[in-house]
């Protein structure tokens, strides 16, 4: 039988430091007027003395194992999403794994930027729909505020720092991830960087002199790639899962600038209120944003029990990662509301595997797919008539 990822804890983690747009004011030419007006950002979170990418994580993590009434020894696997670990080596998953007491559990770091959370919550899926795991543990965490020129106000005003989790456990009826795409421009790849940390250059005193160490942005680049590509991929996820925008309950964007998530909304023809925004108190937390704002919906109710939710982000690399999920299990959702199940089939061919996804209610199946096949190829006709027809004649009987 095929197994879901449910996610059945949450949680998440800022540092108490809050740094103001005002406060800014102070260190860097800029105005609060100017950031708000620019991003939606007031304030942003700053990691302390003591605390780093690990530290935020396992009180992330610890939150999330409580909601679920998990203990850490239960734990399968960790995937920590960040581009700010601790040290280059040993990787940040296996000190949170370790810290957490998680004995039984294997545990690597993914780096995919912003997208962080959504490339890891999808690979968690996958883990449990093969049946190799039952339970894990998702995180998203950055520590960006170390990695930043304060003096350069195109970058020192945009970021800050939180971690957030989820667990999530393996369920027999439909939920979790029910539909994903995930992307890749690396011809962009010099829009977002850190050019003087990795194996291709040395840390040298030079590459310090020039700061190089920092964050560096092209934010018109970004911006132009973020506005096409956040609409674009919610609309395929959407589409993919058998839904419409109507039947999607909350939109959880990464929490980068609020321009960005207003094109988006027009774009797709969806009110604002439909969106779930607090970049206003954290500013951009790269692969944080998504699982901090989905555990702050779930605290808020904005997102509970049976809501269709989609997840998606952009990103360092250039990359992009959408996602629908379900919180709780899709049949009881959509039969409470009348609504028809989702249905999906492959059909594998020699050179093209063709994927038909659409709606379907049981008296209706064969119709609905023959039409659809008929659509798709003759041959898919032909080797799907016979399966549907037996199918109909037992729902018949």
């Amino acid at each position: 039988m095929q197994k879901f990822g449910r996610i059945v804890g949450w949680g998440h983690y800022a540092p108490p430091r809050v740094l103001t747009n005002y406060d800014l004011e102070k260190m860097v030419e800029t105005s609060n007027e100017w950031i708000v007006t620019r991003t939606g950002i007031r304030e942003r979170h700053i990691a302390g003395e003591g605390e780093t990418t690990a530290t935020m994580s396992i009180a992330a993590a610890r939150q999330a194992l409580e909601r679920a009434g998990m203990t850490a020894d239960e734990l399968d696997l960790i995937i920590v999403a960040t581009s700010s670990p601790d040290y280059i080596l040993p990787p940040v998953s296996s000190m949170i794994q370790d810290r957490l007491g998680a004995r039984r559990a294997g545990a690597f770091s993914l780096v995919a930027g912003c997208t962080g959370f959504v490339y890891a919550l999808v690979t968690a899926q996958q883990y449990i729909a093969t049946g190799a795991y039952r339970n894990i543990l998702v995180i998203g965490a950055e520590l960006i505020s170390r990695f930043l020129d304060w003096e350069d106000r195109a970058t020192c005003v945009l970021f800050g720092d939180a971690a957030g989790a989820v667990v999530v456990q393996a369920d027999d009826e439909p939920t979790g991830v029910l539909s994903f795409a995930l992307g890749s421009d690396g011809s962009l790849a010099h829009a977002l960087i850190v050019p003087g940390v990795g194996s291709a250059t040395l840390l040298t005193e030079e590459v310090i002199r020039r700061k190089d160490h920092t964050i560096k942005m092209d934010g018109k680049a970004v911006f132009r790639f973020a506005t096409r590509v956040l609409a674009e991929s919610t609309v395929e996820v959407v589409s993919a899962a058998g839904l419409t925008l109507e039947e999607i309950d909350l939109i959880i964007p990464h929490q980068a600038n609020l321009r960005i998530i207003q094109s988006a909304a027009r774009q797709l023809g969806v009110p604002m209120e439909k969106f779930f925004v607090n970049l206003d108190r954290y500013g951009n937390t790269s692969a944080a944003s998504i699982p901090v704002a989905l555990s702050e919906a779930l605290e808020q109710g904005r997102a509970k029990e049976g809501d269709t939710v989609v997840m998606v982000g952009f990103g360092g690399g250039l990359t992009w990662a959408a996602a629908v999920v379900q919180l709780g299990t899709m049949p009881q959702r959509r039969q409470a509301h009348g609504l028809p199940l989702p249905f999906s089939i492959s059909i594998p061919r020699p050179s093209l595997p063709i994927s038909v996804s659409l709606p379907v209610s049981p008296g209706r199946m064969g119709a609905r797919v023959r039409n659809a096949a008929d659509a798709v190829s003759s041959k898919a006709t032909a080797l799907l008539l016979p399966f549907f027809s037996r199918s109909e004649r037992r729902e018949d009987k």
